[in-house]
């Protein structure tokens, strides 16, 4: 009974190894004006899972979501746009069209400063992968990045 407890165990650790490892986030900054910057949170997604797009709709896996501190030195611009190969498909099991993204995308939000100073934005990503058989919990990683 132990050995088979213990060997439960670690079948759990590897599955939470494995899904802090499905995404893996980069952030950097484009200085594009004297004041404007875009910032760049870049998604590598490994194959076979999928990250879901901002617009997947509610009651369906759970749709990417940026969250900024207030930084009062800091103006976002619109909302984070979406740069990479888009998919729709209509999921069964949750009976909804969800837009989702294999391999890469990038999600740039322009930014802009109130004065010329070095500052920095951050923040956290809320996110969910899945495959064809099985959905990883939502996940939420920390950002920093440094606008100079």
């Amino acid at each position: 009974m132990k050995k088979l407890s213990f060997l439960m165990l670690l079948t759990c650790a590897a599955m939470i190894v494995r899904a802090q490892d499905v995404v893996n986030w980069t952030y950097s900054a484009k200085k594009i004006a004297e004041k404007t910057y875009e910032l760049h949170f870049s998604a590598t997604i490994q194959d076979p899972w999928r990250l879901y797009s901002q617009t997947t709709p509610a009651g369906g896996p759970l749709a990417t979501k940026i969250n900024f501190d207030k930084n009062p030195m800091v103006i976002l611009a619109g909302k984070p746009k979406e740069v990479g190969r888009m998919e729709k498909k209509f999921e069964d099991a949750f009976d909804i069209n969800v837009f989702f993204y294999h391999n890469q995308v990038d999600f740039v939000q322009l930014v802009k400063v109130k004065s010329a100073v070095i500052t920095s934005v951050s923040g956290s990503i809320d996110f969910m992968a899945c495959n064809d058989s099985q959905c990883l919990p939502a996940t939420n990683t920390k950002f920093k990045i440094n606008l100079q």
